[in-house]
């Protein structure tokens, strides 16, 4: 087979042309990491399309517009601190059900579903998710058969619940090796350009799914009811997931061979460890990412309370504080793949680090003032931006190949975790000391972060 009949070999000659020219243009000039991107685009619109159809499936078919919750319900709901007098509360029960069955198997399996990512073929991992995936939403409209209760709550109810549990396991497949393909697809240098995107997909399919999809599930429900066709809301997501599939099973994926190993999985997930314990460079990078997952998990929560105090916002509109920090992070992930490679990896973090810092302070002095307050939330956005790609770049480069699997796997567990515990500090150290406080102590935080770096020392 000639060079030109080859695709891995293609994409190799591709690489070469545009090595020197950098930037989004080269990576996306690479047949298998623009399939791969593609890729991403379906799979991650239809994860938040998916949380979208759970939400559009209670409010219709399982809370009436007078509910009546059963007693147990209603006593679980107090238990948590809930409310369940009118249906809005209802809604956010049932739905808070859905996030936990979708965020336990990422912060207890993510490192085990690694191991598994470095066993297996990467592409067959990533295929097989989104196909799983595909079919077992294709069940979804079953759970609006009749059938027994349990707590007031129809069958189908914690169906969906199940559901989603598995539909959130098959997800922690996907991401260690999605994660652990983009170096065997990219030249090394080009790799910080290929986060890049990946990161501005990651947070524009995040606002566009979010904000868009119970628009196109009722675009879709009445289209199809117009021609006679019920459950129309049902069809995105089995779409999304098969495009998912269909683009990764087009991509020519040149992997190792990995010999066999008569070793068991604890102890493969041990050896993730030790390239922690081996690397300092990834282990610091990894610090990095987890400190910052934190901060902005913290920051969902304290938006509620920053657009409280601005008028004509209102707590409700704390999206709109969130939305301005994606698309900073968007613009810095941009910016990331056309100029991040003329500066240091380590002086970038810093930086990050250092406008965030500047930011969270600057956040609570701008309480009020709508305009301030957004252009803080769209800088704090780009300060994320120059630590998350160079620390994820940093870990491609610098695990050995065969290791990759468990150790974004272990990155997975890691940042689920650090995404999971501020949502439920934050709240509470509001309310007893007050936002101010919390935001200086945050920004403490990551200002230590980025002196412990050393910015003033060369290399």
């Amino acid at each position: 087979m000639s060079a030109t009949d080859d695709p891995v070999a293609s994409d190799r000659s591709v690489s070469k042309s545009t090595a020197q020219s950098g930037g989004l243009a080269a990576v996306l000039a690479l047949p298998g990491f623009r399939m791969l991107w593609v890729g991403q685009i379906f799979s991650q619109l239809a994860d938040k399309f998916y949380i979208v159809l759970m939400v559009f499936l209670i409010a219709r078919y399982w809370v009436t517009d007078n509910p009546q919750p059963d007693p147990l319900l209603a006593e679980a709901a107090a238990a948590m601190r809930m409310g369940v007098e009118n249906r809005a509360q209802l809604i956010t029960l049932l739905a808070t059900g859905i996030y936990v069955a979708n965020t336990v198997p990422a912060m207890l399996l993510g490192t085990v579903a690694g191991v598994w990512a470095d066993r297996w073929p990467k592409r067959g991992v990533m295929v097989a998710s989104n196909g799983l995936r595909a079919l077992l939403v294709l069940l979804a409209p079953l759970t609006l058969l009749p059938g027994p209760t349990w707590l007031g709550l129809g069958w189908g109810y914690w169906a969906l619940v199940l559901m989603t549990l598995l539909e959130s396991v098959l997800t922690q497949f996907f991401a260690p090796a999605e994660q652990a393909a983009i170096p065997l697809l990219v030249p090394p240098q080009q790799l910080l350009a290929a986060n890049s995107l990946y990161q501005a997909t990651s947070m524009a399919a995040t606002i566009v799914g979010f904000a868009l999809g119970d628009p196109i599930l009722r675009l879709l429900q009445g289209l199809l009811a117009g021609v006679g066709v019920r459950g129309g809301e049902f069809v995105l997501l089995p779409l999304c997931y098969g495009a998912a599939a269909v683009a990764i099973a087009a991509i020519r994926l040149e992997e190792t061979p990995r010999p066999e190993r008569d070793v068991g999985v604890w102890q493969e997930i041990v050896e993730g460890m030790q390239v922690l314990r081996e690397r300092p460079s990834v282990r610091s990078a990894m610090l990095q990412l987890v400190l910052l997952y934190s901060l902005l998990a913290a920051l969902y929560v304290l938006a509620i309370s920053l657009a409280a105090t601005i008028q004509g916002l209102g707590p409700t509109g704390f999206g709109t504080l969130l939305a301005m920090s994606g698309l900073g992070l968007a613009i810095g992930a941009v910016a990331m793949a056309q100029l991040g490679d003329r500066f240091s990896r380590r002086l970038l973090g810093c930086a990050g680090l250092g406008l965030i810092a500047c930011c969270l302070v600057l956040l609570g002095q701008a309480r009020g003032q709508l305009a301030l307050t957004l252009a803080l939330c769209g800088l704090l956005g780009l300060g994320a931006a120059l630590l998350a790609i160079p620390a994820q770049t940093t870990i491609q480069e610098e695990t050995p190949e065969d290791q990759r699997g468990r150790v974004f796997g272990l990155q997975n567990n890691l940042i689920n975790i650090a995404l999971s515990l501020p949502l439920v500090l934050a709240g509470a150290l509001v309310s007893q000391y007050g936002l101010l406080p919390v935001l200086w102590v945050l920004a403490a935080v990551a200002l230590v972060a980025a002196l412990s770096e050393r910015p003033w020392q060369r290399g």
